[in-house]
């Protein structure tokens, strides 16, 4: 088996699936774009994906070009189960904080961090807006567990922890937040973690 992942190390779209794949063992063949010619602009890239996003994932000749995807097939290749769980009602609620991951996290913490280190032209005061309600319900929900789901990590764990683990880079703090910074804890502990870069422990 042979995965190759087209990736940009800032990218937490690319970390989710980076982190992923190493809590499941499986090894991926890492190409960064900006390597290319003419970058994710270049005729390289566009060719394996016209939107000029990544992260993008090649088995073979199937292309995925979404992190949630990637995230969801890499689970069928990995011999773990505990990734999406069998059960019904477990496997939706992990659906929903993949909404939440493509929502609040998204537009809170993702979009902060994009104004603040990127200088892209989102209101930062909106982001901001989002991202305390986003903290705001994660810090609810973790009160008293140490997983989004079940007993153990599973994919929305590893969908929502890149961004909230840079929240700072988008001038937002966790540290009002002690069960999410417990959560963040949580996942650093995990065999074969990798950080998102730029994160502080």
């Amino acid at each position: 088996m042979s995965l190759k992942l087209y990736h940009a190390p800032p990218s937490g779209h690319c970390h989710r699936v980076k982190l992923g794949a190493a809590l499941m063992g499986l090894p991926l063949d890492l190409c960064d774009v900006n390597a290319l010619p003419g970058g994710r602009s270049g005729p390289a890239f566009l060719a394996i994906n016209p939107l000029g996003q990544v992260p993008v994932l090649l088995d073979g000749g199937f292309v995925l070009r979404d992190s949630i995807a990637i995230l969801r097939y890499l689970s069928t290749l990995s011999p773990q189960t505990r990734w999406v769980p069998k059960d019904v009602r477990s496997a939706a609620e992990i659906d929903q904080w993949f909404g939440l991951a493509a929502g609040f996290v998204f537009l809170g913490p993702n979009r902060a961090r994009l104004i603040r280190k990127m200088g892209a032209s989102y209101n930062w005061e909106e982001a901001q807006a989002a991202a305390t309600r986003l903290f705001t319900f994660l810090n609810d929900h973790l009160d008293g567990r140490d997983w989004l789901v079940s007993d153990e990590v599973t994919l929305a764990d590893v969908a929502c922890y890149s961004y909230v683990a840079v929240a700072h880079e988008g001038d937002l703090d966790i540290a009002p937040y002690p069960n999410i910074s417990a959560w963040c804890t949580n996942m650093r502990a995990l065999p074969n973690f990798i950080e998102m870069p730029g994160a502080r422990a």
